[in-house]
């Protein structure tokens, strides 16, 4: 018999329910992303978990099984310009908001990972704290999420081999922070964070 998965398939039963996650929050440099899935009412997986909890090359094989049986999913991003005029958090809220719009078909509900939210085009929206290890709907974004994040980092890395985001995908590594000190930043950094451990003034590379 087929192992069930731990976590929920979803809060609502036989309704259309979007999970949605983001990727990216604590990054130094690079955009926020984010995934809306809705799956189906018999979908279970049991691989399926937080992105965290797993490996890269899980993460792909994940990502082609949600891919192929979702009801719809969608990815959208808030820029490192986005990102320094809203802040972090209501730059991830609008990413997620953005990939809901991109949904083929509407959901009746929003299971969000988090605590944080504002209201989407009048649909009921409920708040996880951890919901990526609660609800598959949920850890489905997650995935999505940061494999679509790490893939745009490893190509952005071609163009600034300097920083090694193919390995740190942004986050503030100690590689990274002394790439900052010693080559300045570029369009992709935020300039909103603290990108070097005690702040300095620096100035954007020479496009």
């Amino acid at each position: 018999m087929k192992e069930k998965n731990i976590l929920k398939l979803c809060m609502k039963p036989n309704i259309f329910e979007a999970g949605c996650d983001e990727a990216g929050r604590g990054c130094l440099a690079g955009p926020v992303f984010a995934a809306a899935v809705v799956l189906p009412h018999d979908f279970d997986c049991k691989e399926l978990n937080d992105s965290k909890q797993l490996t890269e090359k899980q993460r792909i094989e994940l990502r082609h099984i949600i891919e192929s049986n979702a009801v719809c999913y969608s990815i959208a991003l808030c820029t490192p310009e986005e990102i320094d005029s809203l802040n972090i958090l209501w730059a991830s809220v609008s990413a997620m908001h953005k990939a809901l719009l991109k949904l083929t078909v509407q959901p009746s509900h929003i299971i969000v990972d988090g605590n944080r939210f504002r209201p989407f085009n009048e649909i009921e929206h409920t708040c996880v704290i951890k919901g990526d290890s609660k609800f598959q709907s949920i850890a489905a974004a997650s995935i999505l999420a940061k494999t679509y994040r790490d893939e745009y980092m490893q190509r952005l890395d071609k163009q600034f081999p300097q920083y090694e985001w193919v390995n740190n995908k942004g986050y503030p590594t100690k590689k990274h922070r002394e790439a900052i000190r010693l080559y300045g930043i570029t369009e992709h950094h935020r300039k909103s964070f603290n990108l070097i451990e005690q702040q300095f003034e620096i100035d954007f590379l020479d496009k």
